[in-house]
C-alpha cells in the first residue's frame, strides 16, 4: 500500500534535496565518487575553517532533522529523518570530540582519494577526465598548505603514515601521466597535466619534510580513543551493545573459529603440525601478481553464477564490476584487497575491486586460490559489490552516501560462511581459509577493543596478530596501523556479522514457514546501507 504524500513529506523532500547539494558541495571528492561531477575539478578544503563549516553544516542538518515529526512523514522518509540525524551526530562526533583531523594531515591520501574516481570510472572521454584531474592537482599545493592549519595536535605514528603517504602518491600520479601519453592525449592537456603532477610532488617534498622536521619532534598527542570515549562511539553507532558484550562475543567467537579451524587441518593432513598445514595451504598460488590478478577475476565470476544459479539474490539490472591493483598511494594501508562502491548517479555505474601486490616474495602466499576465492566472496558477490550495487538502486538521497560498517563489513563476512554453507568451494583448503579468515576478524574485535580501551599497547598487538593469524610481520603491520585512527570500525565485520545473524534469526521465527532466504537478503541490500538496528525496519513486526 503507498500511501499519498504530506505536506511534511514534500518539505522533507526539499530539504533533504538541500541537504545533498550542500554535502557535495562540501566533500567534492564525495560527489565525484557517487557520480555528481559537478565539483570534479575542485579539491576539499583542509584548513581550520573547513572544519568549523563541517560542524555548523551537520548541525543545522541535524536541527532540521529533528523539526520532523516521524508521525507526519512515510515511514521510508520516518527511516531516512532518524538515519540522517544518527549520520550527524556521529560526524559531529568526530569533528568535536574524537577530532582526528587535528592529529594527522591526511593531505596525501585526500589528493589521491580525489583523483582516484576520476582516473579509474569511465564515466566521460578520457581527456575530459584528465582535465578535471588537472584542476584537482593545481590545486593540490594549496590543499597541502591548508592541512597545517589544522594540525594542532600531532600523533607521532599518523605522521609517519602521513610520510609514507605523502612519499607513496607520486608513483599514481606518474601511472596517469603514463596512461595519457600512451592515449595520445593533446600536448596542451599533456602539458598542463605534468606541470600540475610537478607542482604537486614538489608541495608533497616540502610538506613532508615540514612534517618531518616541525610536527614529528613535538608530536605527543595519544591516538587512543579513550575507554569512556570509545564507549562513547560504540553508543552513537547503536550497535546494541557497549563494549565488554562486544568484546565477549570477538572472545568467543575467536576460540569457536580456531576449534573449527583445527577440525579442518585434521581433515586436510591429521599427521602435519598446524604450521605445516597452513604452508599447505597457502603454497598453493599463482606464480606471478598478474596471474593471480586473473584468478581474482575468474573466482569473481564463478562467485557471482553460484549466487544467480543457487537463487541468493537478485543481481541489479546494470551490474558491473572491475579488478585492478590498489594504487600505490594507499598500499601502505591496505595489504590485501578492498572495495569502492559504483556510483549512483554515473551513466554506467561500475564497482571497483583493488588488490595488492606483495610487498615481499613471502606476501605472494596471502594470495593462495583459496584466499582468492574467500576474498572474492567477501569483496565481490555476494558481499560488497552486490550489496552497495543493489543499496545505490534505492531511491533515497541519504542511503546514498550513509555509512554503517556494521552493515556494510558485516554483511561480506556474513556471505563468506553462507557461501560456504551453500556449497561454493566448500573444501577443506577453503574451509581453512575461510575460518582463519574470521579468526583474523576476532582479533579485530579483540585489538579494537582492547587497543582503545588502554588494554594493549601498539607493538604487543602486532605480535598478537601475528600469533592469531599467521600473518606475515608487514601485513599485521598495516592492519594495526589503520585501527588506531578508525575506533569502532574494525570490530564491523565480525560483530556485524553476530548483528546480521540474530536478525534473520529473528525474521525466521517470525515468518515461520513463509521465510525465504533470497527474498531476507534482497530486502536488506535493496533497502539501503544503515546500521543493522534501523534495518530491522524493513521487517514488520519486529523489536527494534
Amino acid at each position: 500500500m503507498t500511501l499519498p504524500a504530506s505536506d511534511a513529506d514534500a518539505r522533507f523532500e526539499r530539504a533533504i534535496d538541500r541537504w545533498f547539494r550542500d554535502r557535495m558541495r562540501l566533500e567534492p571528492a564525495i560527489a565525484s565518487f557517487v557520480g555528481v561531477h559537478e565539483h570534479d575539478g575542485r579539491l576539499p578544503s583542509a584548513s581550520r575553517e573547513a572544519i568549523d563549516e563541517r560542524v555548523d553544516f551537520w548541525r543545522a542538518a541535524v536541527s532540521e532533522m529533528e523539526r520532523f515529526s516521524a508521525d507526519d512523514l512515510t515511514p521510508s522518509h520516518s527511516l531516512d529523518r532518524d538515519l540522517l540525524v544518527h549520520e550527524g551526530r556521529l560526524a559531529l562526533h568526530e569533528l568535536t570530540q574524537r577530532r582526528t583531523w587535528a592529529g594527522r594531515s591526511n593531505a596525501a591520501e585526500e589528493i589521491g582519494d580525489a583523483l582516484f574516481p576520476l582516473f579509474t570510472r569511465d564515466f566521460a572521454p578520457f581527456p575530459e577526465r584528465l582535465e578535471r584531474i588537472a584542476e584537482r592537482l593545481e590545486g593540490a599545493p594549496a590543499l597541502l598548505n591548508e592541512a597545517k592549519t589544522r594540525l594542532t595536535h600531532p600523533v607521532a605514528l599518523w605522521i609517519r603514515i602521513d610520510l609514507e603517504s605523502g612519499e607513496s602518491l607520486p608513483s599514481f600520479l606518474e601511472v596517469i601521466l603514463a596512461a595519457a601519453r600512451s592515449e595520445r592525449c593533446p600536448d596542451a592537456l599533456l602539458s598542463r597535466l605534468s606541470s600540475a603532477v610537478n607542482a604537486t610532488r614538489k608541495a608533497l617534498e616540502e610538506h613532508g619534510e615540514w612534517l618531518r622536521t616541525d610536527v614529528l619532534p613535538r608530536a605527543t598527542a595519544d591516538w587512543r580513543a579513550g575507554p569512556e570515549q570509545f564507549e562513547e562511539i560504540v553508543r552513537l553507532r547503536e550497535l546494541m551493545a557497549n563494549g565488554d558484550e562486544i568484546l565477549a562475543v570477538g572472545e568467543g567467537i575467536l576460540a569457536d573459529e580456531r576449534a573449527a579451524r583445527a577440525a579442518t587441518s585434521q581433515e586436510l593432513d591429521p599427521t602435519l603440525s598446524p604450521e605445516e598445514v597452513a604452508d599447505l595451504v597457502k603454497n598453493d598460488h599463482p606464480t606471478s601478481f598478474g596471474d593471480a590478478l586473473e584468478e581474482y577475476r575468474r573466482s569473481m565470476d564463478a562467485a557471482r553464477r553460484f549466487v544467480i544459479d543457487h537463487d541468493l539474490a537478485t543481481m541489479p539490472a546494470d551490474d558491473s564490476l572491475v579488478v585492478i591493483e590498489t594504487p600505490s598511494y594507499l598500499r601502505h594501508l591496505i595489504p590485501f584487497a578492498a572495495y569502492y562502491d559504483p556510483p549512483r548517479f554515473d551513466p554506467r555505474p561500475t564497482g571497483t575491486y583493488i588488490v595488492t601486490p606483495p610487498a615481499t616474495p613471502e606476501m605472494m602466499r596471502e594470495h593462495c586460490y583459496a584466499s582468492i576465492s574467500n576474498t572474492s566472496v567477501h569483496e565481490a558477490y555476494p558481499g560488497h559489490h552486490l550489496q552497495l550495487a543493489s543499496a545505490r538502486t534505492n531511491p533515497s538521497l541519504v542511503r546514498v552516501i550513509s555509512t554503517a560498517a556494521e552493515f556494510t563489513e558485516g554483511w561480506a563476512f556474513y556471505c563468506e560462511r553462507t557461501m560456504k554453507e551453500q556449497g561454493f568451494d566448500d573444501t577443506p583448503k577453503h574451509r581453512y581459509i575461510q575460518h582463519t579468515d574470521a579468526i583474523w576478524r576476532a582479533t579485530r574485535i579483540v585489538l579494537d577493543v582492547k587497543l582503545h580501551r588502554h588494554q594493549i599497547d601498539f607493538e604487543d598487538a602486532i605480535e598478537y596478530m601475528i600469533e592469531q593469524t599467521g600473518f606475515e610481520r608487514p601485513a599485521a603491520l598495516a592492519e594495526v596501523k589503520r585501527y588506531t585512527f578508525t575506533p569502532s570500525y574494525q570490530l564491523s565485520y565480525l560483530f556485524g556479522r553476530h548483528l546480521i545473524d540474530r536478525l534473520k534469526a529473528d525474521v525466521e521465527r517470525a515468518q515461520g514457514s513463509g521465510f525465504s532466504l533470497k527474498a531476507f537478503h534482497d530486502t536488506l541490500i535493496y533497502g539501503g546501507t544503515m546500521p543493522v538496528s534501523y534495518a530491522r525496519r524493513h521487517f514488520m513486526g519486529l523489536p527494534s
